[in-house]
């Protein structure tokens, strides 16, 4: 009875998730099909209220943290995490079929859901996720090794920093004039704007590089900086993969470990780089 009483908590705390997502959504067609999702949601809470005799109030939590993040990070991440639970509540229908032989046209509903969603997922956000990679990637390739190379040669917080932050600025303006370009050529076939997708390759760009040089302007320690740049280099692969393999059912795993390597790889050939150019040179800022 308490795994019952806790499906109906989450079918009437769906029901008000959908129901705020579909008052959220501009697009119309998503907007219907969220609403269907929602009243379906409240039929399935009907059910386990029928058995129950309860009525159960929704999880308050559950229903601002979806509403919020859809809000920040759009549509199809909060549906996604929405819909990962499913497998859970899969598991409970298969097992209390055999009391209620009615959950398993329940468990068919949800299956339904997640196939109406992927069709209505269309996200702005998603449209102009190969813009924010362009800009991302490129920032944390060219970056980490730029800076671990520029760590070693001067030894100098301040100059790393300094030149990082002007050669970001300038690489996030190309890197805008890149993405506009190529941008140029999606226009048409996938409704593309040339000019957002510029916006959001150079920031994400810029953004990127003044993260990773934040540790050089706080503190004198060129190691301790290097580190510090480091750890910020694998916490924004791992916040932007986390979110691209929700919002788009991608392997969490093995995006993470790629980007990661790549990152940390040109980082250790810039780390030797910068030794012997120093040694060469005999650069001693």
């Amino acid at each position: 009875m308490n795994e019952i009483l806790q499906q109906q908590q989450n079918e009437i705390t769906e029901y008000h998730v959908y129901k705020a997502l579909a008052e959220l959504s501009e697009d119309e067609k998503n907007k219907k099909t969220l609403q269907e999702i929602a009243q379906q949601e409240l039929q399935h809470y009907n059910f386990w209220k029928n058995i129950t005799k309860k009525d159960i109030s929704p999880n308050q939590y559950r229903i601002k943290k979806h509403l919020l993040l859809a809000k920040i990070f759009g549509l199809s991440f909060s549906l996604r995490l929405l819909e990962s639970g499913e497998a859970e509540a899969s598991i409970f229908y298969e097992k209390i079929s055999k009391q209620y032989p009615e959950a398993l046209a329940i468990k068919q509903d949800e299956l339904e859901h997640e196939q109406k969603l992927i069709d209505i997922l269309n996200d702005y956000r998603l449209i102009y996720a190969g813009s924010i990679v362009l800009g991302l990637n490129d920032a944390l390739v060219e970056f980490t090794g730029t800076l671990a190379g520029l760590t070693f040669a001067f030894n100098n917080n301040t100059i790393v920093g300094a030149t990082g932050l002007v050669m970001g600025f300038a690489a996030s303006l190309s890197m805008a004039a890149s993405g506009y370009l190529a941008s140029k050529e999606e226009e048409d076939k996938e409704g593309v704007n040339p000019i957002t997708a510029a916006i959001y390759t150079g920031v994400s760009y810029i953004l990127t590089v003044a993260f990773l040089v934040f540790p050089y302007l706080i503190q004198d320690n060129p190691y301790y900086a290097l580190g510090g740049m480091l750890f910020f280099t694998v916490l924004i692969i791992a916040g932007y993969t986390y979110y691209i393999s929700i919002a788009k059912a991608l392997s969490f795993k093995s995006r993470f470990l790629e980007m990661a390597l790549i990152s940390l790889g040109v980082s250790a050939l810039s780390f030797g780089i910068g030794t012997v150019v120093k040694n060469i040179f005999g650069v001693d800022v």
